[in-house]
């Protein structure tokens, strides 16, 4: 089982079917609470965060049963972004952090994500340990070191005074209007109150969560929402967060949608302007936009690619010194002040840049002119691989040699589905197409 239940970003599935039962995360919280339990000491403590799922009242539960079986005390922060997670285990000196949400996904689905003492997303290793031990006899603690559990409060209050600290200090957002899409997720009480307190004049969107309407229709995955707002309201910008906060899209006033590969290119510049991008160079994933990289190498600025997932990114981040990197979808990582990707602050960030330079959020919002990207996915039966058909190869193969030098091909099975992800960019909209449909069709007749 072990590194087979983890994808790309902890354990996610369809909620109360395998792996995200009940059963399996009492198992795991057992396998993690004995994996960081040391000794025989009883000060052992992780915290615990969802969004705003129905689901996951089932999988708190089930997750508290299993670590405190195993003699972790355990405290229960309730709804709050995944990146309050990852400050809160660091900040509250916990041997471990959980988020129990599946981020941008429909609330049919749930997910267990693991963080370190350290507040970063666990390594590959660690997590192929737990695994490892989930398959197998977990030993629980004796009675008298079994764990405690208790709700703390003040969790999203916390994270809301430290994301105003990664505001520029002395500056306020007094005369703008913010439109932010709480995507009816994790994020939907601390967004809004954090710009309104730098003084903005907040529309909020997304903030009636029921525990069915995550992700349905609001949030990064559907930024039409919040553009239609920007537009209702005459907003200066929109802030579009999905499910559990840690990715953004933006919407300047005009109603155009700003990804990730945007955002990055702006901070990249302005952070490279000021002497503060550490490493000169931006780490970002093998999906990131062609144009994107073309724009930095223009301001004398390097670019990392990584597979996708934002655990990756941060590992190269780390590993190199970096600090800053993100996805395409909008995950966008400042380890100066967090450890993981968080849609809220750099939102800020942006606004950051809004009220330095005294320009439009359209001026700023993009930086550069994609090369045409198309990306399509096809869905195959469990247990087979297309990929390996000697037709696909030859296919992929053919495409690649077609478009040397004027574009490039990535093709890869994504980490949380049976979907392989098939995209292509070029400058000539025509072979793109061309080419994307071809191993397309190459796929779905292997699969």
């Amino acid at each position: 089982m072990s590194r087979k239940i983890f994808g790309t970003d902890g354990v996610r599935g369809r909620a109360n079917a395998y792996p995200m039962t009940a059963e399996m995360a009492l198992r795991l919280g057992a396998a993690a609470g004995r994996y960081f339990r040391r000794g025989s000491e009883n000060d052992h403590r992780v915290v615990i965060g969802k969004d705003t799922r129905l689901s996951g009242y089932m999988l708190e539960n089930a997750l508290t049963a299993g670590l405190t079986s195993t003699g972790m005390n355990v405290l229960l922060l309730g709804p709050v972004p995944t990146p309050a997670v990852g400050y809160l285990t660091r900040s509250m000196r916990a041997d471990l952090g959980i988020m129990i949400s599946a981020s941008h996904n429909h609330a049919h689905d749930n997910g267990i994500k693991f963080f370190g003492p350290d507040g970063f997303k666990l390594s590959d290793e660690a997590e192929s340990a737990i695994g490892a031990a989930v398959e197998g006899e977990i030993a629980p603690a004796r009675p008298e070191n079994i764990g405690r559990a208790r709700r703390i409060d003040d969790g999203r209050g916390r994270y809301v005074e430290y994301a105003k600290t990664t505001f520029p200090a002395g500056q306020r957002l007094n005369g703008l209007k913010v439109v932010v899409d709480c995507a009816n997720g994790a994020a939907w009480r601390a967004a809004p109150d954090v710009l309104w307190e730098l003084g903005a004049e907040v529309i909020p969107l997304g903030v009636e969560p029921n525990g069915h309407n995550i992700n349905d229709g609001v949030g990064s995955t559907h930024p039409q929402a919040c553009a239609a707002a920007v537009l209702a309201h005459g907003a200066d910008l929109g802030i579009s967060l999905d499910g559990d906060a840690d990715r953004v899209m933006l919407v300047d006033e005009k109603g155009q949608v700003a990804d990730g590969d945007q955002i990055m290119a702006l901070l990249a510049a302005r952070w490279a302007d000021q002497g503060r991008l550490q490493g000169d160079a931006l780490v970002a994933t093998v999906m990131s936009n062609l144009g994107l990289e073309r724009f930095l190498q223009t301001r004398g600025v390097g670019l990392e690619r990584t597979a996708v997932g934002d655990r990756y990114v941060v590992e190269r981040m780390r590993q190199k010194g970096f600090n800053l990197g993100g996805e395409q979808s909008g995950h966008i990582v400042m380890t100066d002040y967090m450890t993981t990707g968080d849609g809220l602050v750099a939102g800020l960030q942006f606004l950051a840049a809004m009220a330095d330079s005294g320009l439009r959020a359209s001026d700023l919002a993009k930086q550069f002119d994609p090369v045409p990207q198309m990306l399509k996915n096809v869905r195959y039966a469990n247990g087979a691989d297309p990929l390996a058909q000697a037709s696909v190869k030859a296919v992929i193969a053919d495409a690649e040699a077609r478009l040397a030098g004027a574009g490039r091909v990535l093709i890869r099975k994504s980490g949380t589905e049976p979907l392989i992800r098939v995209m292509a960019e070029a400058e000539d909209e025509g072979i793109l197409r061309e080419v994307v449909d071809g191993i397309v069709a190459a796929v779905e007749k292997a699969a």
